[in-house]
């Protein structure tokens, strides 16, 4: 975005509405949209006229608008101001919830870490349409932090067992495919919101997190056998290279290139370890 001066709006590619955008000064006159608005300030100033208030976003805070809800735009300073926003459409969030009241959170500006979390998931990779699972998976995060930070308790049912093993199952079979939370649905029969929470309630994980951390397992497993990182993030699934490296960094805490030199001094380092010993 570098270089750019304000007032423009970049459309994200796939599925889900997703947008970046830059304004100065008045930005939008006052309106209102059908859909949840979910999205991140990421520098200067958003403010915001909002159910009889004028509210303010600073850098890495959240700005949640209801659906039908009229709000207008604009900087809140002398400044340029650049967002980030998903719009969710109200069906999708109750479907995952199932069938509960929508969430409602008052003040329109948040800074709580889960929905933060959340809501960074859906919109850090602004530049590439989200995997099937991973934005699937996002969507349900932004939900379920929608409803606690509402007030809501979070309560589920006990979890299916048999259908979540069912699930990993799937997975663990199909590592390189493409994976959807409706593949998930049939093969588990089980509904695909339920069968998420299910689980990350046994397993620990997400069946996103699930997928990726496999599909890590065998990148790792090919880097070793001295494949090349770029090769290796296509063959395992990856939507690139920088895709690759952010999740194999957010697992294991070093990048692939820096844990494969790390992997190999220690290995080489054993084996002289190894030898004087034997001297």
């Amino acid at each position: 975005m570098a270089g750019r001066s304000a007032g423009w709006i970049l459309k994200a590619p796939g599925d889900i509405d997703r947008i970046e955008a830059c304004f100065a000064g008045a930005a939008f006159a006052p309106h209102r949209h059908d859909t949840y608005a979910v999205g991140v300030t990421l520098s200067g100033v958003q403010s915001f006229d909002y159910r009889g208030a004028t509210r303010r976003s600073l850098p890495g805070q959240l700005v949640i608008l209801h659906p039908d809800e009229t709000h207008d735009g604009r900087a809140g300073d002398d400044n340029a101001f650049r967002y980030r926003t998903a719009y969710i459409a109200p069906s999708l969030i109750q479907n995952i919830l199932g069938g509960r009241p929508l969430p409602f959170v008052p003040g329109g500006v948040s800074s709580d870490p889960r929905l933060c979390s959340a809501v960074w998931a859906l919109l850090e990779d602004i530049d590439r349409p989200l995997m099937a699972l991973e934005g699937q998976d996002a969507l349900l995060q932004v939900a379920n932090a929608l409803q606690l930070i509402s007030g809501g308790t979070g309560a589920m049912k006990a979890p299916n067992r048999q259908a979540a093993t069912r699930a990993r199952d799937y997975i663990e079979t199909r590592v390189m495919e493409s994976i959807s939370l409706d593949d998930l649905e049939r093969a588990a029969h089980h509904d695909r919101w339920q069968l998420s929470r299910d689980f990350r309630a046994l397993f620990g994980t997400s069946p996103y997190r699930y997928l990726m951390l496999r599909r890590l397992d065998e990148a790792r497993r090919m880097m070793l056998a001295g494949q090349a990182a770029a090769g290796v993030a296509v063959a395992c699934g990856f939507c690139d290279q920088s895709h690759f490296n952010r999740v194999f960094k957010s697992a294991f805490g070093l990048t692939p290139r820096a844990w494969l030199r790390a992997v190999a001094g220690a290995h080489d380092r054993s084996i002289s370890t190894a030898r004087s010993r034997a001297n």
